[in-house]
């Protein structure tokens, strides 16, 4: 396997995907931007054309546009799938003007950073693949289709879409022998994952003056007591409870007679689910404050990615062809946030996780990726297409 022509067409190409990584990072794209998450789309869809590739897009309304693009499709065999999401999580001007920068060049090499809205998560990954892809049209490679999927609204569970995004992916790497996703490498490449389920809590009590506060039902204090209630729920290798956005009350002196507050749970097992579901619904039912009500919905959803016989066996192999190739060898692990593998996982795909850049702080305004890393993005994935 002539990996090292891979590699070194690569390395040829890592200037200048730099600076896509620059200019794709720099189209600020948060979920609920579609203007923005369809300029991140239009600009890979312009730059991949130029090789030939076929483009599919499945729009959508309210989302950004789902994307497809697809390498060889002429040829009978099945495909090997790359995939990354488009959107981010950080409101416009979070990073400012413009939002990427570059730590300076007196910093070796290896440890230069690059600062900016989803250099990590995910567009450092999406990056990657497409430089992967160019390398691979250009030493030749015609073994297999090799798939770039583009996700646009994965950092709200696809809920934007209703899951129409989701369902596109699994169309797209339908009968695929690997989904390689593209996020974030944490030195590890992750089969495992947590599940995720939010709530939205609403509380009615009864509104008077506050000088009468004792004839009252406070909302916010029975939305303080069911938020203290599932914050007791911490356990990393379980079920894990976040109390965030609450909401409630209209003027200091009135107690409040409304309150909101939606609650982010994490789990490893569908019996977790189950229990998630149970623990909820008891403290939404308990009235801790005499006279105060609650109803209760689900927001969003994502499903949990267990281990299973593909994933795993897909590892293997990726680890074989590392050692093979003289990358460097990762153990397979868990991570606690979601993501599209979990989701193609479910719908039987072969799937691994954490192909993409490493860096760190994701969801975050120090959010950055090793420059370095980009290239090494590139030749994981690269390797696994040229091998399988």
């Amino acid at each position: 396997m002539d990996y090292q022509k891979l590699f070194l067409e690569i390395d040829s190409l890592s200037d200048k995907y730099v600076g896509i990584l620059e200019d794709l990072c720099n189209i600020e794209s948060p979920s609920s931007y579609k203007e923005g998450v369809d300029a991140v789309g239009s600009y890979i869809i312009n730059y991949m054309k130029q090789f030939g590739f076929s483009i599919v897009v499945h729009e959508e309304t309210v989302s950004g546009n789902a994307i497809c693009i697809k390498m060889n499709e002429d040829i009978l065999s099945e495909p090997i799938c790359f995939s990354g999401h488009m959107d981010t999580v950080h409101p416009i001007g979070a990073f400012g003007t413009p939002a990427v920068r570059f730590d300076d060049e007196t910093i070796p090499f290896s440890q230069r950073k690059v600062y900016g809205p989803g250099v990590l998560d995910c567009k450092g990954g999406i990056v990657g693949a497409m430089m992967a892809m160019e390398a691979l049209y250009n030493i030749g490679y015609k073994k297999r289709p090799v798939y770039l999927i583009l996700q646009s609204d994965e950092e709200v569970g696809s809920s934007y879409s209703e899951k129409r995004t989701v369902e596109f992916m699994a169309q797209m790497a339908k009968n695929s022998i690997a989904f390689l996703n593209a996020e974030g490498n944490p030195n590890k490449f992750v089969i495992e994952r947590k599940g995720i389920v939010t709530y939205e809590l609403e509380i009615s009590g009864l509104a008077v003056h506050s000088s009468l506060c004792y004839e009252g039902v406070n909302a916010v204090t029975e939305a303080a007591y069911k938020i203290l209630e599932l914050e007791r729920y911490k356990d990393k290798d379980g079920i894990t409870c976040n109390c965030s956005m609450i909401s409630g009350g209209t003027t200091v002196n009135t107690v409040p007679d409304k309150c909101s507050f939606k609650v982010n749970i994490r789990f490893l097992t569908d019996e977790d689910f189950r229990k998630a579901e149970e623990i909820v619904k008891r403290v939404a039912d308990t009235s801790y404050v005499f006279g105060s009500s609650c109803t209760v919905k689900q927001v969003t959803y994502r499903v949990n990615m267990p281990i299973n016989e593909k994933n795993l066996a897909l590892f293997n192999k990726v680890d074989k062809i590392f050692a093979d190739a003289g990358l460097a060898r990762m153990p397979h692990g868990r991570s606690n946030g979601g993501s599209d593998a979990a989701d193609m996982s479910r719908y039987g795909i072969p799937s691994v996780d954490s192909f993409g850049v490493e860096g760190a702080w994701i969801h975050s305004i120090n959010e950055y990726a090793y420059v370095a890393s980009l290239p090494r993005c590139a030749k994981r994935l690269g390797a696994v297409a040229l091998a399988l």
